[in-house]
């Protein structure tokens, strides 16, 4: 009984001790980017893009469309979703590799900002400072509006202005649910979902952003069959 009390505690004390050291690169990967570069600096660059759209130009049914898809609690967490998470956690843990994300708009958007997309446990930590800091100087709006102008859409086009343009030859403003929701669906895997590379594909994943749409309410049934149904028949 002596032996199994003292394995359950070396066993505690290991995952603390490699949660921590986890946790210490983390953070020291997050204050190595910031302090190269800080956050402000790097969102006022990203401004300076002749192609940076406001979120007040993009279309309502982009904005619902890919916090639908993406990070459906987006609008009520504080950087981090707990219970997706949490989850995602055990399933890498389990795997022994990252195998799950997780991540939400916000951890996305700094994971865009600094890091690379090499999976690692560190850069992950790293992410979410970097997380809390922008939900702690940018409203949820400004998040969204910097997401929707960084994220990669496949074909060469970086942000939703390149995308709208390059895919519909329309502003961002002006996308209808049909276009929205296809653009929506591409940064998941843009190599795979981008129309121009495999349109079956792309619809295919449109259809889930808009089951995620239908939802969390934020269109009915029949909105989504009506645009289902002309893929169908196209």
């Amino acid at each position: 009984m002596k032996f199994f009390k003292r394995l359950f505690f070396a066993i505690v004390i290991l995952v603390i001790l490699v949660v921590g050291g986890i946790a210490f690169m983390g953070h020291s990967m997050y204050k190595e980017a910031i302090n190269k570069t800080s956050i402000a600096d790097k969102v006022s660059k990203i401004k300076e893009n002749e192609n940076y759209v406001t979120i007040d130009n993009i279309s309502n049914d982009f904005k619902n469309a890919i916090i639908a898809v993406e990070d459906h609690r987006f609008k009520d967490h504080n950087g981090i979703d707990i219970i997706t998470t949490t989850r995602s956690m055990i399933e890498n843990i389990r795997e022994k590799d990252i195998v799950a994300g997780g991540s939400t708009i916000t951890q996305q958007t700094g994971r865009l900002l600094y890091f690379t997309q090499e999976q690692r446990f560190t850069r992950k930590v790293a992410e979410l400072f970097v997380a809390f800091d922008l939900e702690e100087n940018y409203s949820k709006d400004e998040i969204l509006e910097l997401y929707s102008n960084i994220i990669y859409y496949g074909n060469g086009y970086y942000g939703i202005r390149e995308a709208s343009l390059g895919y519909f030859n329309k502003e961002p403003k002006d996308l209808n649910l049909d276009e929205a929701s296809l653009l929506a669906g591409i940064p998941n895997a843009p190599s795979v979902y981008s129309p121009n590379k495999n349109l079956h594909l792309a619809k295919k994943r449109q259809s889930a952003v808009l089951s995620a749409m239908v939802k969390y309410n934020y269109i009915t049934e029949e909105d989504k069959a009506k645009i289902v149904n002309t893929n169908n028949n196209g």
